[in-house]
Order: structure tokens, then C-alpha cells, then sequence
């Protein structure tokens, strides 16, 4: 690793709780615990962890946002500590979280991530293979070079076909292949199938639409066809075909089973799909591609506003991932994506309500923040600037992305703009539309205007306070000296009547009986500043100009006389020197009270410090030393008395 994560693992481990937690695991930009109680964990103090950028519960699981990189190396460094069940996981596979805890919506979109994330690759590849194609094919630039297209060889254009066609001519099989592989089946036994689905023995899907080439009527009345292009239909023969696999793995007798299964398999898989349910399921998949087409081309760009709107929202609850099926199926249909293009906005939106945090931001480490969520959402990462940003301080930053990305998604909607691929997002999301200048400029002008209408309306309206503030410089860990506030005899501070303070549970420190009858005067005991002053007088805090945080509480239980015997001089968030007089009070009222008058020193803070030394039963005056206090080795930077 880069740098050494083990004290932020061991920092997560802690506030999460090591007995809280049931497994871990990480995808590509956040830790997922399952754990069996999220209510006991601290997630203010999570996200005041410095590499942390957000924390969110969903889909049964605890996810704490870290960002692409740094998540791989905080998950060893947790790995490493061997505190909790940690099981490695990526996006692709199947999570933790028992299936009978998952509402079926979840399943069903963790069943669709887990079929369409692994063809990303190569359907975003084939797209930039066709922009490619496109613009060097492109008679305006071979004229720069003094030829045009029809000097293009058609050996040429027929080996450049292979690269920009035979990912969607086989698609349905690399569909079933992963669906095979989900359903944990047989591999290799899904991309056979696919490839029966839309084999060259079988009329094209696309001439039979045409027109150039009619169905083969199998037994005089079922029509026969491939399967080019339709991504349902995969998708079912992938799920039937796993599940008869696994069935017949469990009656075929072992002797038999190696051949036989993905005979079985194969063989009934193919049939169900061929005669009858192959063509139900791409009516279907037809019916819903009409549906989008429809909706996306609503007059005035209201579909585009809605989709664009409403696609932030679908990542903040985890349902985005069925987009890709529909994309899928529009590509493979009409080789085009006009859908990505609308969600593509929410990213560009992510990208000026970030640029306006970091430009206002005051606080050093928000703005660091800012800075990685910003980096991250340049190349598609969106969560960082989700869970960071957008809806850690309010809520008014996830409205403008919400507005500006239907507002952008609308434009582009109206324009007719489309990708010729899928994967790629924001910066990267220009290459889906090289194959088109006219859609490329379009597409660069909304996505910046977009940028900069998030900028703006972040800047006037969604900017939180919180980041407004300059970060609170803490003092270092030095050595220091506590004085005495009273004069009187010093105690144990375990012997005390008060089992809060006799068990340190406030912190460490010690007690002072005074001898004094009558009036008694409490003294600063270092210089710093008043950070509480009760109005009862029978409490103080005050944090020592070295980062000391002091408690001298006077009495037990003397909160219930309210204020009668005491006198306050001090008021919260004066500054004292050492030995100011704080305030007084009358011991003798206490006592008619029958109520103790022991006085109390506690270092509040005492984790910050490695020893706070005392010395019970002392006759001691006020402004005598009274606590000894030294700070951590390598923290220590001066000497106490």
C-alpha cells in the first residue's frame, strides 16, 4: 500500500463495533458491513473520519464511502487486523446480505448488476470502435487527406466490420453466458445456448423485420427466427437454462451426469425458447422499447426532464443498475443509447454543485472532501459526491443536481442526441459521440452549461453553513501543570461519594475537602478559556491554553439547592489567567443541606494524555500544583513541573 490505513481500518472497526459486525466486503468505492444493529453506530463519527466522504444504509447493508483506490487498501488494512469477518467481494458478485433479508426489488437489481456489469467492457469498446469508424470514415476528414470513403477498400470496411459488429450480432450469447454465470451454472453451457439463440442457420432477426427474409414455419405453424438483438429473451433462456442445469445435476446419476446435464440443458433450453417463448419475450422487449422511445420523445422535452430528474434519485436508492438492460435492448435494437445521454447530465450536475463546495468551502478538511468526490465524479464515481455532498450536510445541493440534470436532459432530449454505446461516463462520456459531430458539439455544450447552471444555482442557494467555518485548530498534546482552585486537604478521587466521579467515568484527576467554614473561593487553576459556567455556580469548565479540558465541580448533588450559597463572577467563553478569581461558596449552606462539599478536578479529556499524576491526602493552598499531567510521547513538545 501507498500509505499505511491502519489506524483509519481500526478507527472504522471501532465506531462500527467489532462485535457489531457480521461480515465486510468492498466494491469499487465503499466499504459494505452487514451488521446487526446499524443504530450503534456513530455515524457522525464516522464521517469525521478524515478519509471518509459519507456514510449511507441500504440494501441490508452499513456502506461507508472511501473512494476508487483508497477503498482497496483500507479493506486490506482491515483484513489485516483480523478483528472481523472480512469477505473480499466486487460489484459483479452477489453481496453478503442473506437473501431472505433482501426485498425482491433489491434482488432483482442486484440479479440485473450482476448480469449487465461484466459486458460493460466491450459493449463501451464497440461503441468506441463505431466513432472510430465514423470519423475516419468520414468524407469531410478524408478530404483533408486528398481521398474520400470510395477509396476505402471493402476488404478494408469488411475487417473493421468485425470489430464494430460482432459484439451486438452475438450479444444474446454473451447475455446468457452471464446469466449462466450468475445463477452460478455452467459457463460455457449459457454461451452455447446464446449462440444456438441467434445462430447463422436461423432466419436474422433484423432481415425478418425488414422484409429480406421470411420466419421458418416449423411444423407448418410455428414461426422460427434468431434471436439477434433481443436482450430479454437472453436473459430468460440464461435464468431457464441455469435452473433446469441445476435440476438435472440433482436426478441425472453421477455416472451420466458430465454428458447428459448439458444435453438436458441445451436441449430443452433451446426448444422452450424456439417455440414459443422466444417470440412472446421479444414482443415484450418491443413493447417496452416503444415505451422509452415514447417517453423520451415527449413533446417539449418533458421525457427528457423527467428521466434526467429522476436518475439521481434512482442511484441514491440503489435502482439505477435496470437501466442497463434497457440500454442494452436499445442498443441491440436500433444501435443507438438515447437514454444514457439523459443520465449522463446527473454526473455533469454532480460535477459544478462539487466545484461550488470547493471554491466557498473554509473548512480544510470539507474541502478536501469536495476535492476527492470531485476527482472521483470526473471519471464516473458518482458516490463520493452523493453520499459527500450531496446529502451529508442538507438536502438543498441533491435539488439542484436533481433540477439541473433534468433541466440539461431536457435540452439534449429535444435535440435528438444519442450515444452509440454505454460504460462511459462524464469526461470519458464524449467518446460515445465521436461518431457523430453534430451530436458531439451538442452533447459538450449542454453537459458544460450544465456544469456551470449547478454552479451557480449551488453558489446562491445550497451552500451549508457548516463549511462555511474555518476548522478548529486543536492544541497540541503537551505537558502541563493543574493548579489548585481551593485550599483544603486533597483526596483520592476514587474515595469520593459520587460513584460517576469515584469511577473516572468523567475522567481522571483528583478531590479537595475544604477545611475552610463559611465562604470559599474558587481560583482559576490554569490560564484558558470558560467553556461551561453553571448558572447554579456549583460547576465550571475551562480548557487550558495547552488543550487541558477542566470540570471542578463543586459538591454532590448540589445542583438541587439552585444556586442558593453560590456566586458566580465568571461568565462562558471568558478568557481567565491562572488564579482569577471564578466564583464562591458558602460551605456552611451546603452543610444545612446536608449535602457534601467536596470539590472535584477532573481532566475530561484525560484519553489524550498518558498519565495524570496526583498526590491524595496533602494539606494543599490554592495555587499550589496539584495535578501533574504528561502528554504522549510523540506528542510531547514541553515540560510540566
Amino acid at each position: 500500500m501507498s500509505k499505511n490505513y491502519q489506524v483509519l481500518a481500526k478507527k472504522i472497526i471501532d465506531i462500527v463495533g467489532v462485535d457489531n459486525v457480521e461480515s465486510v466486503t468492498h466494491c469499487q468505492t465503499r466499504l459494505r458491513f452487514v451488521v446487526k444493529d446499524p443504530k450503534q453506530i456513530d455515524k457522525a463519527a464516522l464521517e469525521d473520519l478524515d478519509e471518509v466522504k459519507g456514510v449511507f444504509f441500504g440494501s441490508g447493508q452499513y456502506q461507508v464511502i472511501i473512494g476508487t483506490g483508497v477503498v482497496n487498501d483500507v479493506y486490506d488494512a482491515i483484513e489485516k487486523l483480523h478483528l472481523v469477518n472480512a469477505i473480499y467481494s466486487q460489484e459483479t458478485t452477489t453481496t453478503p446480505t442473506p437473501d431472505n433479508q433482501k426485498s425482491p426489488l433489491q434482488r432483482f437489481m442486484a440479479m440485473l448488476s450482476g448480469i449487465f456489469i461484466p459486458i460493460i467492457p466491450v459493449i463501451a469498446a464497440t461503441g468506441l470502435f463505431l466513432g472510430l469508424q465514423s470519423a475516419l470514415t468520414n468524407n469531410q476528414v478524408l478530404q483533408l487527406f486528398g481521398t474520400s470513403s470510395a477509396a476505402i477498400p471493402a476488404s478494408l470496411n469488411t475487417v473493421i466490420s468485425v470489430l464494430t459488429g460482432t459484439v451486438f450480432s452475438f450479444l444474446p450469447a454473451l447475455i446468457v453466458w452471464s446469466t449462466f454465470r450468475y445463477f452460478k451454472g455452467t459457463p460455457i453451457v449459457g454461451i452455447v445456448i446464446g449462440l444456438m439463440l441467434v445462430s447463422p442457420s436461423l432466419p436474422n432477426a433484423y432481415s425478418v423485420a425488414g422484409g429480406t427474409a421470411k420466419a421458418i414455419m416449423l411444423f407448418d405453424r410455428i414461426p422460427v427466427i434468431g434471436s439477434q438483438g433481443s436482450v430479454l429473451t437472453a436473459l430468460v433462456a440464461g435464468f431457464l437454462g441455469s435452473k433446469l442445469e441445476h435440476y438435472f445435476h440433482k436426478h441425472v446419476p453421477n455416472v451420466l451426469d458430465q454428458i447428459l446435464t448439458p444435453f438436458l440443458t441445451m436441449l430443452v433450453t433451446f426448444g422452450i425458447m424456439i417455440l414459443g417463448v422466444g417470440p412472446v419475450v421479444h414482443w415484450i422487449e418491443n413493447v417496452m422499447i416503444s415505451g422509452v422511445e415514447g417517453l423520451i420523445n415527449l413533446p417539449f422535452g418533458i421525457g427528457g426532464f423527467l428521466i434526467g430528474a429522476a436518475y439521481p434519485l434512482m442511484v441514491l436508492v440503489g435502482i439505477h443498475q435496470m437501466m442497463i438492460a434497457i440500454e442494452t435492448s436499445l442498443l441491440a435494437a436500433t444501435k443507438l443509447n438515447p437514454l444514457i445521454t439523459l443520465e449522463a447530465m446527473y454526473g455533469f450536475a454532480n460535477l459544478g454543485v462539487a466545484l461550488a463546495m470547493i471554491l466557498r468551502a473554509k473548512s480544510q478538511k470539507a474541502k478536501a472532501n469536495f476535492i476527492g468526490a470531485f476527482s472521483s465524479q470526473l471519471f464516473g464515481v458518482s458516490e463520493p459526491t452523493l453520499f459527500g455532498v450531496l446529502i451529508r450536510y442538507n438536502f438543498k445541493p441533491l435539488v439542484v443536481t436533481v433540477l439541473t440534470s433534468g433541466i440539461g436532459a431536457g435540452v439534449l432530449s429535444v435535440m435528438s442526441v444519442a450515444a452509440n454505446s454505454y460504460g462511459l461516463a462524464v469526461v470519458p462520456s464524449y467518446l460515445m459521440y465521436i461518431y457523430n459531430v453534430r451530436d458531439l458539439l451538442i452533447y459538450t455544450v449542454v453537459s458544460l452549461l450544465t456544469v456551470a447552471v449547478a454552479f451557480i444555482a449551488t453558489n446562491m442557494f445550497a451552500i451549508p453553513k457548516d463549511i462555511l467555518k474555518s476548522d478548529q485548530v486543536q492544541p497540541k498534546i503537551v505537558d502541563d501543570t493543574i493548579f489548585s482552585p481551593v485550599s483544603g486537604k486533597s483526596i483520592a478521587l476514587s474515595t469520593v461519594n459520587d460513584p460517576v466521579f469515584a469511577s473516572k467515568m468523567m475522567g481522571d484527576g483528583i478531590a479537595i475537602k475544604p477545611q475552610e467554614q463559611g465562604p470559599v473561593k474558587v481560583y482559576a487553576p490554569q490560564s484558558g478559556q470558560m467553556s461551561v459556567v453553571a448558572d447554579t455556580g456549583h460547576a465550571y469548565g475551562l480548557t487550558t491554553n495547552n488543550g487541558v479540558e477542566l470540570l471542578i465541580h463543586i459538591g454532590i448533588d448540589t445542583v438541587s439547592l439552585k444556586g442558593q450559597g453560590f456566586k458566580v463572577i465568571v461568565k462562558p467563553g471568558q478568557t481567565v489567567q491562572k488564579g482569577d478569581l471564578l466564583g464562591e461558596f458558602d460551605s456552611t449552606v451546603l452543610k444545612a443541606a446536608n449535602l457534601d462539599d467536596t470539590v472535584m478536578v477532573i481532566v475530561t479529556n484525560s484519553k489524550n494524555y498518558q498519565r495524570i499524576e496526583s498526590e491524595p491526602n496533602q494539606s494543599i493552598q490554592s495555587g499550589a500544583a496539584l495535578l501533574a499531567i504528561q502528554g504522549r510521547p510523540e506528542m510531547t513538545t514541553a515540560t510540566a513541573s
